[in-house]
């Protein structure tokens, strides 16, 4: 007798009804007000609180992994020679000033072309874009010509691209909330925005609690918003995206879990990374690299105990490593309950403990 094989999962079984009115279009104007709710993951029960107290939840000894990468102005606004506009977003660098590109409208954009960028008030372009070739997915690959910085060419034209769910373009004054307090190391098309709700004042709290901290970087690409299209998830591939994990960050971890304490993982993004280097005894190596990881229901988590997220878009590869650490039945009661409680969802909105 041949033993059973599992049931194929299906991005349906990740789906929920979310009215529109609950997607958080701008910021708190306290990063740490946001709401939180707390699940249990061996129990599924739910309990209710603010993002502000979550240190009561922690325990001298516990540590807090963050992803200090810094989201860059990725989307260039520019125009042909014939006048037409194009978009640009910036995916990955690929060395020299060749980028991979996501183009709007791509129908457009061709081999060869020019495409311009800002003005340098002589008449002339602060950057321009060569189109060298097409590449996987419909993406461009581009050459930029500049004089100056590209950085701060960049600041000058770029804006920070945010999720397509978010309608309102940010106030000037708002602009930083896209970015977590400890962003670094510049690289990400989105932020992780699970530690958007930690502010200096809680960072320095959880220090004085005993509580380490240590950084890691994932570079956050534009895949992390592209939907699940295949109907069984095992058909989906996974985006890649760049981290880093210094000797110094793996040896706090590997402490901390040596003295007892528990692996806490801020956001989806410090969980890829943190599972693509841990050996099978969750005992963390430093290296860099590309991961693709992807995390679903049946997976075995080696190196995380407790998890920081947000609540996540239907259907989403999010929504589906959550449902990995928590149980897919857990989580799916538990974004039920959120929708009735009018929680706010996605990049701005509340945040999830999975204990």
């Amino acid at each position: 007798m041949t033993p059973e094989q599992p049931t194929p999962l299906k991005k349906s079984d990740f789906n929920f009804d979310l009215p529109e009115r609950l997607i958080a279009q701008e910021p708190l104007a306290d990063r740490s007000a946001s709401r939180l709710m707390i699940l249990e993951r061996h129990t599924g029960k739910t309990r209710h609180s603010h993002f502000r107290d979550i240190l009561t939840e922690f325990r001298s000894g516990d540590c807090l992994v963050i992803n200090d990468t810094k989201v860059i102005p990725a989307r260039l606004n520019g125009h042909k020679k014939t006048g037409g506009k194009v978009e640009l977003l910036l995916l990955k660098k690929l060395g020299g000033n060749c980028w991979e590109t996501m183009a709007r409208p791509g129908r457009i954009v061709r081999p060869g072309d020019e495409i311009f960028f800002g003005d340098d008030n002589s008449g002339g372009a602060l950057m321009t874009a060569k189109i060298l070739e097409r590449a996987e997915g419909g993406n461009r690959i581009v050459e930029f010509q500049f004089d100056g910085i590209f950085e701060e060419i960049l600041d000058k034209i770029g804006e920070a691209p945010l999720p397509p769910y978010i309608k309102r373009k940010l106030a000037d004054a708002e602009k930083g909330r896209y970015q977590t307090v400890y962003a670094v190391h510049e690289g990400s098309a989105a932020a992780p925005t699970a530690g958007l709700h930690f502010t200096p004042e809680l960072l320095l709290e959880a220090e004085e609690r005993g509580i380490k901290i240590a950084r890691l970087t994932l570079h956050v690409g534009l895949g992390t918003f592209r939907p699940v299209k295949e109907e069984n998830v095992a058909d989906h591939v996974m985006h890649t995206e760049e981290y880093v994990v210094t000797p110094e960050t793996a040896e706090v971890i590997n402490g901390a879990r040596q003295a007892g304490g528990r692996i806490i993982a801020v956001g989806t993004t410090s969980v890829r990374t943190l599972e693509s280097v841990a050996g099978e005894d969750g005992v963390v190596e430093a290296k860099s690299g590309s991961t693709g990881i992807f995390i679903t229901p049946g997976y075995r988590f080696k190196a995380v105990d407790t998890l920081i997220t947000n609540f996540h878009t239907p259907e989403s590869t999010l929504i589906m490593l959550v449902s990995a650490f928590a149980g897919r039945e857990n989580v799916l009661r538990a974004y039920e309950e959120a929708v009735r409680e009018e929680y706010r969802f996605f990049s701005f909105g509340d945040a999830m403990l999975v204990v």
